[in-house]
């Protein structure tokens, strides 16, 4: 372009200089400016093409790896919501079986309770009954023999 105008402006001068000088080069010469322009043009447009295709390609790449990130940390939340699941069944499994030692050793505390009151009374009714026959047996013999 820089050549077109360096020969745009020889042939300015020479216009002014020569009388006889052709006014139809000065239309070649727009022709050729005419020419550059679209040349320019088109490169332009081309290089805008190509950061375009850059850019959507950058993009496409970019929404991958998103995509892949997303996806990985799904995944991630899935294995960790599978163990925590896991562990909360546990822990109730665990306190099911706690609370069910614990009432089963309760029904043996009470079986054991109610077994030694038993025993109790019927060793306390063993001793009372053994005191009255020994009392009776001291009054029986008392009438036997008047005193």
């Amino acid at each position: 372009m820089e050549a077109l105008l360096s020969q745009f402006t020889f042939l300015s001068d020479q216009s002014l200089l020569d009388k006889t000088f052709d006014p139809s080069t000065i239309e070649d010469l727009m022709k050729l400016f005419e020419i550059e322009s679209y040349k320019a043009w088109a490169a332009a447009e081309l290089e805008q093409e190509t950061e375009l295709e850059e850019t959507e390609h950058a993009m496409q790449e970019a929404e991958e790896h998103l995509d892949s990130v997303m996806e990985s940390a799904m995944d991630e939340f899935r294995r960790f919501e599978e163990e925590m699941e896991r562990i909360s069944r546990d822990e109730v499994e665990s306190l099911v079986q706690t609370a069910e030692k614990a009432r089963k050793m309760g029904n043996l505390m009470e079986k054991s309770a109610a077994i030694a009151s038993k025993k109790y009374m019927e060793a306390a009714l063993n001793s009372a009954t053994s005191s009255m026959k020994s009392a009776w047996k001291g009054i029986s013999s008392g009438k036997v023999h008047p005193s």
